[in-house]
Protein backbone atom coordinates (compact mmCIF):
# COMPACT_ATOMS: atom_id res chain seq x y z
CA UNK A 1 0.00 0.00 0.00
CA UNK A 2 1.14 3.12 -0.61
CA UNK A 3 1.26 6.59 1.46
CA UNK A 4 0.28 9.03 -0.54
CA UNK A 5 -2.86 8.03 -2.84
CA UNK A 6 -3.10 11.39 -5.30
CA UNK A 7 -1.48 14.54 -5.44
CA UNK A 8 -3.72 17.47 -7.02
CA UNK A 9 -3.83 21.41 -8.44
CA UNK A 10 -7.01 23.57 -8.54
CA UNK A 11 -6.37 25.23 -12.04
CA UNK A 12 -9.06 28.35 -13.49
CA UNK A 13 -8.73 26.15 -16.85
CA UNK A 14 -8.70 22.23 -16.84
CA UNK A 15 -8.34 22.19 -20.77
CA UNK A 16 -5.44 24.96 -21.00
CA UNK A 17 -3.70 23.40 -17.64
CA UNK A 18 -4.15 20.14 -19.40
CA UNK A 19 -2.43 21.47 -22.85
CA UNK A 20 0.70 22.64 -20.55
CA UNK A 21 0.99 19.61 -18.30
CA UNK A 22 0.86 17.20 -21.03
CA UNK A 23 3.43 18.72 -22.94
CA UNK A 24 5.63 19.04 -20.16
CA UNK A 25 4.82 15.92 -18.29
CA UNK A 26 5.75 13.87 -21.32
CA UNK A 27 9.28 14.46 -21.15
CA UNK A 28 8.97 12.81 -17.86
CA UNK A 29 7.25 9.74 -19.38
CA UNK A 30 4.00 11.00 -17.16
CA UNK A 31 1.07 11.21 -19.63
CA UNK A 32 -2.36 11.67 -19.28
CA UNK A 33 -4.63 8.25 -18.52
CA UNK A 34 -7.95 9.72 -18.17
CA UNK A 35 -9.86 13.37 -18.58
CA UNK A 36 -13.28 14.72 -18.57
CA UNK A 37 -15.99 17.72 -17.33
CA UNK A 38 -13.14 19.88 -14.40
CA UNK A 39 -10.41 17.27 -14.45
CA UNK A 40 -7.37 15.14 -15.87
CA UNK A 41 -5.29 12.81 -14.50
CA UNK A 42 -1.80 12.06 -14.44
CA UNK A 43 0.48 9.17 -13.63
CA UNK A 44 3.26 6.03 -15.37
CA UNK A 45 1.08 3.14 -14.32
CA UNK A 46 -1.37 4.64 -12.40
CA UNK A 47 -3.40 8.17 -11.78
CA UNK A 48 -1.09 10.26 -9.15
CA UNK A 49 -1.35 13.55 -10.57
CA UNK A 50 -4.74 15.68 -11.12
CA UNK A 51 -5.81 19.33 -12.36
CA UNK A 52 -9.39 20.11 -11.26
CA UNK A 53 -11.75 22.90 -11.13
CA UNK A 54 -11.98 24.00 -7.82
CA UNK A 55 -15.31 21.74 -6.18
CA UNK A 56 -16.29 24.79 -4.64
CA UNK A 57 -16.38 26.57 -7.68
CA UNK A 58 -14.47 29.67 -6.53
CA UNK A 59 -11.20 30.63 -7.68
CA UNK A 60 -8.48 28.07 -8.42
CA UNK A 61 -5.57 29.69 -5.86
CA UNK A 62 -2.51 28.01 -4.86
CA UNK A 63 -4.56 26.13 -2.27
CA UNK A 64 -8.14 25.84 -3.51
CA UNK A 65 -8.26 22.73 -5.04
CA UNK A 66 -4.95 21.13 -4.08
CA UNK A 67 -4.78 18.49 -1.45
CA UNK A 68 -2.65 15.68 -0.33
CA UNK A 69 -4.38 12.08 -0.08
CA UNK A 70 -3.07 9.89 2.32
CA UNK A 71 -4.41 6.05 1.74
CA UNK A 72 -5.97 4.03 4.24
CA UNK A 73 -6.18 0.50 4.03
CA UNK A 74 -9.56 0.81 5.19
CA UNK A 75 -13.00 2.36 5.95
CA UNK A 76 -12.57 1.70 9.88
CA UNK A 77 -9.32 3.33 9.45
CA UNK A 78 -10.40 6.44 7.21
CA UNK A 79 -13.27 7.14 9.94
CA UNK A 80 -10.24 6.85 12.92
CA UNK A 81 -8.00 9.32 11.09
CA UNK A 82 -10.43 11.56 10.69
CA UNK A 83 -10.97 11.60 14.31
CA UNK A 84 -7.82 11.55 15.22
CA UNK A 85 -7.21 14.42 12.81
CA UNK A 86 -10.06 16.57 14.57
CA UNK A 87 -8.56 15.83 18.18
CA UNK A 88 -4.99 16.59 17.05
CA UNK A 89 -6.79 20.46 16.35
CA UNK A 90 -7.32 20.26 12.19
CA UNK A 91 -10.77 21.47 11.18
CA UNK A 92 -13.51 18.97 9.32
CA UNK A 93 -13.85 19.49 5.73
CA UNK A 94 -16.07 16.77 4.70
CA UNK A 95 -16.77 13.75 6.80
CA UNK A 96 -16.18 10.43 6.64
CA UNK A 97 -18.52 8.48 3.60
CA UNK A 98 -18.72 7.64 0.35
CA UNK A 99 -17.41 9.47 -2.38
CA UNK A 100 -19.28 9.79 -5.84
CA UNK A 101 -16.85 12.29 -7.64
CA UNK A 102 -14.22 9.78 -7.87
CA UNK A 103 -14.85 7.90 -11.12
CA UNK A 104 -14.69 4.46 -10.09
CA UNK A 105 -17.38 3.26 -7.03
CA UNK A 106 -16.73 2.62 -3.83
CA UNK A 107 -14.42 4.92 -3.13
CA UNK A 108 -14.79 6.15 1.27
CA UNK A 109 -12.90 9.66 2.21
CA UNK A 110 -12.81 12.08 4.93
CA UNK A 111 -11.64 15.46 4.62
CA UNK A 112 -9.76 17.65 6.54
CA UNK A 113 -7.86 21.14 7.12
CA UNK A 114 -4.53 20.64 9.09
CA UNK A 115 -4.18 24.14 11.76
CA UNK A 116 -2.70 25.93 8.83
CA UNK A 117 -4.91 25.67 6.01
CA UNK A 118 -3.74 22.69 4.37
CA UNK A 119 -6.45 20.51 2.61
CA UNK A 120 -5.81 16.78 3.51
CA UNK A 121 -7.68 13.59 2.27
CA UNK A 122 -7.97 10.34 3.87
CA UNK A 123 -8.96 8.04 1.43
CA UNK A 124 -10.22 3.87 0.65
CA UNK A 125 -10.47 2.93 -2.39
CA UNK A 126 -9.18 5.63 -4.37
CA UNK A 127 -6.91 5.80 -7.52
CA UNK A 128 -4.12 3.40 -5.46
CA UNK A 129 -6.72 0.57 -4.38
Amino acid sequence: MTTIDHLSLGVPDVAAAQTFYTELLSTLGISCLASGEGFAAYGRERVAFLLLSPFDGGAASAGNGAHVAFAAPSRDAVSAGHVAGLAAGATDEGAPGPREAYPMPGVFAAYLRDPWGNKLEIVHGGFSG
